[in-house]
């Protein structure tokens, strides 16, 4: 039999990044919680907690906690049909973990869900990684819900299309004088100071190819914000390719300029989510479709 005051303990402990809050939470003193865990620990055999400051959780803790996402979300359902069954002054809530890239959270995702947020009552947790690698947070089971690059759906997940992300090549007037003033070609591109966001991000080398029909080496500016590419761009700093819902306005005053003109890059988008959660999970699902139907480029 699992023990839940040990699991409700972890999962608790990696929401609050503290034993000290997970016991202020669970209405229990710290050593409780300390003992709960470790009798937990001892008794599968692995470490659940990584100590530290905050502390999180390890590969195995990260699957207890996502069943404990499951099983709040169960009892959230029964009490709904008995609500007898709760204990006075227990105001846990659930904290649902999903991912995202960067791009999506700094343009269309966030009101999706705030908006489901605000009518479940749920917490949310969101991881950020580029787009074609959400989908190993979903494969290794540390959340239940990705927006990644891919169709092709994880083994347990169903997958809703929700449209193209579109790019433009943008740099500052200044900038673009200063390393294209014979235009932009492969050659240039070499030796212009480009941007990306991480180590993962590929959407740079993706316009070369696309434009110019081959790769390119580029010596890269690691900026590991969605604005912050926007504000670097225009500083002059480096190229780099801007979600259009950001630069729009940018490239109408003239601010930044397309380094090749009417190049733009799409980028599709799928929402995935775990079938074990799909049905609790359906106005997410909506809100998230519903999001992008207004803000992503249609097929």
């Amino acid at each position: 039999m699992l023990d839940y005051a040990g699991a409700r303990a972890v999962a608790m402990i990696v929401q609050t990044g503290s034993f000290e809050g997970a016991a202020r939470v669970l209405n229990v003193t710290q050593s409780a919680i300390s003992q709960r865990v470790r009798n937990l620990e001892e008794r599968l055999g692995t470490v659940l907690i990584q100590r530290g400051q905050p502390c999180t959780a390890t590969d195995a803790g990260a699957w207890l906690c996502r069943h404990m996402e499951h099983v709040g979300m169960l009892e959230e359902a029964l009490l709904e049909h008995l609500p007898g069954l709760a204990n006075p002054g227990d105001v846990q809530r659930v904290t649902l973990e999903i991912a995202t890239n960067a791009d999506s959270l700094g343009t269309w995702f966030l009101p999706a869900v705030a908006s489901f947020a605000q009518q479940s009552g749920y917490l949310f947790n969101i991881a950020i990684d580029d787009e074609q690698h959400t989908l190993d947070w979903l494969r290794q089971g540390r959340v239940l819900a990705a927006v990644t690059s891919r169709d092709r759906p994880v083994q347990g997940c169903m997958v809703k299309p929700l449209g193209r992300l579109r790019y433009h090549a943008t740099a500052s007037p200044d900038f673009v004088q200063r390393h294209f003033p014979d235009g932009v070609t492969v050659q240039a591109l070499a030796e212009a100071p480009a941007l990306m966001f991480n180590p993962k991000d590929n959407l740079q080398q993706a316009w070369v190819r696309q434009v110019f029909g081959q790769s390119s080496a580029l010596f890269c500016h690691s900026v590991p914000s969605t604005q912050g590419f926007v504000d670097a761009c225009r500083a002059g700093l480096g190229w780099g390719l801007n979600p259009a819902m950001l630069v729009t306005d940018h490239l109408a005053s003239g601010a930044l300029v397309e380094i090749v003109p009417k190049t733009t890059f799409d980028v599709p988008l799928f929402w995935q989510i775990s079938r074990l959660v799909a049905d609790r999970l359906q106005g997410l699902t909506q809100a998230v479709l519903a999001a992008a139907e207004g803000k992503l480029e249609r097929p």
